[in-house]
């Protein structure tokens, strides 16, 4: 047997990308980016998916081109079907930090799932929202794909835990355009 045929080519990646940079526009303005240490290409008869085993971080950002929605994971994988054009799945696994920086609110599960045909993420495990105005916990959420509507299936502990500090600042870092201005 030469070598050759020793190889296991369900396990080798076809192509891997170091430093991967990816974005997305829609009529000349920015919808999506994302960046990985390393991604890889596996592709097989009846589904072929992008590996990103060291994790990736997505920034999603709204019509007016303003970042909304960032998510980041320790690992992710991109799933998508020969035959079938708009049927990919993406999910995320480990750590998942989700924050949607115009609302203020941070969801942390260990798996995230986003459907492109439904336009939703959603997660069956533990996740934990925070806000401004609180914190709430749960098995299980449902969103829209920029984490605008957050519903969670399963909440605990149905006490929604106020944060009642008044002289708190609440600054958004990443789409900040300048010094705040004394009155």
């Amino acid at each position: 047997m030469s070598e050759a045929e020793k190889l296991d080519l369900s396990v080798i990646p076809l192509q891997t990308v170091d430093d991967m940079f990816y974005v997305q526009s829609e009529n000349g303005r920015l919808k999506m980016r994302v960046e990985a240490p390393r991604m890889e290409v596996y592709e097989f008869d009846t589904l072929s998916y992008d590996l990103f085993p060291k994790g990736f971080h997505v920034y999603a950002y709204a019509e007016d081109g303003v970042l909304e929605t960032t998510i980041v994971a320790k690992k992710a994988r991109h799933d998508k079907y020969p035959g079938r054009k708009d049927d990919e799945l993406w999910s995320a696994f480990g750590d998942v930090v989700i924050r949607n920086i115009v609302k203020q609110e941070t969801m942390e599960t260990d798996t995230l799932y986003w459907d492109s045909k439904t336009h939703e993420i959603y997660t069956d495990c533990y996740i934990r929202l925070s806000s401004p105005s609180g914190y709430m916990q749960g098995i299980g959420m449902r969103s829209d794909e920029m984490a605008r509507n957050a519903i969670l299936h399963r909440p605990f502990d149905n006490e929604f835990l106020l944060d009642n500090d008044t002289t708190k600042v609440m600054i958004d870092s990443v789409n900040f355009i300048g010094p705040l201005l004394k009155k």
